[in-house]
């Protein structure tokens, strides 16, 4: 047997072409199926490369959930930054596809850039495969190298819906670029080099189109509550009322992660309705619990949705919080300063659960003495 050498790039690629043409072949003439389809392609993709499927793919409910709450419109420009295999694309045009609407409107209006050689072949796939045939996935470091540029204005381009799920506080991100951004990213502050969430936070604020643009990002919890540079980031994102919204999700949702997720909704102008305000969703108890990996069900999802359309405190899952009120609490996100767990309400007062003690415990007494006279009388002991 020959030794296992490792697989180069190209000839990885080559592999993955063959296995994605072929389904195609067997494809044609009939629909894709859409539900189905993407699943199809991470697993192909994940047993081409011997990678972690959390690398490159999103959980479906979570991309849905996140494209409900920017609903996104017939021709609107749509920019993934780290846009793995394009399935948060591809949710966009269904979204409109599902309410009636064209999605040949989106043509020459999606952009995504993708670091990993193989997996931005991948997403340039995907799309073709889903009828869509004008678009733009390029390959490269969006943090150090973004691709997606505007010559008149001299910064990045920007887009009408922003939306991503980055790799979870990346290290070694490029904060040597970023300490003299030609993009003027670190608007907030350059993070460390041990975390790049806020990096990936602030390259989205400059993505967005002025006025209407909106975005969502999927983040780790700690980049709620931690501070330092991350907390001046995140205090002047909430000064300049940017936060709209932060979605905390149940742990272990993600391939390869048990770390427990949040969504950060920002928009350039918010509504009347949650100006100087934010809305702070626990819900870390929706989900479906299966033998390795929490699920996020449709109904979870749409139970989420619900809250953030409503946009009204609703006890033990959300709560609407002022600026002011967040201010007091240094400024931090830390969803437990503002949603109590619901158990809270069943604890009763330190007297009562000491009385209950005592009277459980001469119940005990009671018993104990019972079986003991039932087994001397017995004669099973002695």
């Amino acid at each position: 047997m020959q030794p296992e050498t490792a697989q180069s790039p190209e000839v990885t690629l080559a592999q993955l072409e063959s296995h994605l043409w072929g389904a195609a072949n067997i494809l044609r003439g009939s629909p894709v199926d859409r539900t189905d389809w993407n699943e199809y392609l991470i697993k192909t993709f994940a047993d081409a490369t011997k990678k972690k499927a959390g690398e490159f793919y999103t959980p479906r409910s979570v991309v849905r959930l996140m494209i409900e709450i920017l609903d996104p419109q017939e021709g609107e420009t749509i920019y993934d930054p780290a846009c793995g295999t394009g399935g948060m694309l591809l949710a966009a045009v269904e979204h409109v596809r599902a309410q009636g609407g064209d999605p040949r409107t989106f043509f020459g209006k999606l952009y995504g850039q993708e670091k990993n050689l193989t997996t931005s072949a991948v997403a340039r796939m995907n799309l073709l495969l889903h009828g869509l045939e004008d678009f733009q996935i390029e390959r490269g470091d969006t943090l150090r190298n973004p691709v997606f540029t505007d010559p008149s204005t001299g910064g990045l381009a920007t887009f009408d819906i922003v939306l991503a799920n980055p790799p979870f506080s990346l290290e070694k991100w490029g904060r040597e670029v970023w300490e003299n951004d030609p993009w003027g990213r670190a608007f907030a502050g350059v993070p460390t080099d041990s975390s790049g969430d806020f990096a990936w936070v602030q390259h989205m604020v400059k993505s967005m189109a002025a006025q209407h643009g909106s975005m969502a990002v999927v983040l780790p919890q700690g980049a709620l509550f931690r501070g330092g540079i991350e907390g001046k980031i995140r205090q002047h994102l909430l000064q300049q009322d940017l936060v709209e919204a932060v979605i905390g999700l149940a742990p272990n949702l993600f391939y390869g992660t048990g770390l427990a997720a949040c969504i950060l909704v920002l928009r350039r102008q918010k509504p009347p309705e949650s100006a100087s305000r934010v809305l702070i969703v626990d819900a870390s108890t929706l989900f479906r619990k299966d033998r390795a990996q929490n699920h996020l069900e449709p109904a979870h999802a749409d139970r989420i949705l619900g809250w953030y359309q409503t946009f009204e405190d609703m006890e033990d899952y959300v709560r609407v919080v002022g600026l002011d009120a967040i201010e007091q609490e240094g400024w931090t996100l830390n969803i437990s300063r503002y949603v109590l767990p619901p158990i809270g309400r069943d604890i009763p007062p330190l007297a009562e659960a000491v009385a209950d003690f005592k009277a459980a415990l001469e119940r005990c007494r009671d018993a104990e003495a019972a079986l003991r006279r039932e087994m001397t009388e017995g004669g099973w002991l002695l």
